[in-house]
């Protein structure tokens, strides 16, 4: 009997879910839901400020490969004087080839590890920049939801706002490049 009543009950519970919710849950579909994607890596690599930023980047770290030939150069001169020395002066020139020898490899952890930070922190000031345009988008265009393109299985061009937000970006950033200079890739 009490089994009979516990089924009754469960079968009643679910009878009751199948007629009310799908009632309760037909005016959240019944709104009009805007959906949009966007593919982020696209808008990066297709924005003016990662394209420059990349240059001016490559410009620094031929300076520094630049800076880094001369020292090597250097140290080479000492290898072929020590060879022509003896005694003390060979001594003291085998103690000045030591210490380029380390400025040598400071110079490229410190290069290395400068450019690095600098492209880090460009990167994410690039990606902050994305961010803001994807949001201002969305409230502009009073769209619901806006995803990114790798967070998808499957969509429909149709909701691609990429395009758009490269736009967006691009035109946002021509009116503010005049507050970044090049003071930002002084390494």
């Amino acid at each position: 009997m009490k089994r009979f009543q516990r089924c009754s009950f469960f079968l009643t519970g679910l009878l009751f879910s199948a007629l009310i919710l799908p009632g309760a849950a037909q005016p959240l579909f019944a709104q009009d839901v805007k959906f949009a994607f966007v593919d982020v890596a696209r808008v990066f690599d297709s924005y003016d400020r990662t394209k420059e930023s990349d240059r001016e980047l490559q410009d620094a770290g031929k300076k520094k490969e630049e800076e880094r030939d001369a020292m090597v150069y250097d140290i080479r001169q000492l290898k072929d004087e020590l060879l022509l020395l003896n005694g003390d002066t060979k001594t003291k020139k085998q103690e000045m080839l030591e210490e380029k020898i380390k400025g040598l490899q400071e110079f490229d952890r410190d290069a290395k590890k400068g450019l690095a930070e600098k492209r880090s922190q460009i990167v994410q000031e690039i990606f902050k920049e994305i961010d803001q345009t994807i949001q201002r988008y969305g409230e502009r265009k009073a769209v619901d939801f806006i995803f990114n393109e790798r967070a998808l299985l499957y969509h429909s061009d149709k909701f691609d706002v990429t395009k758009e937000i490269l736009e967006d970006l691009i035109k946002e950033y021509k009116t503010k490049k005049k507050k970044w200079t090049r003071e930002l890739f002084e390494i």
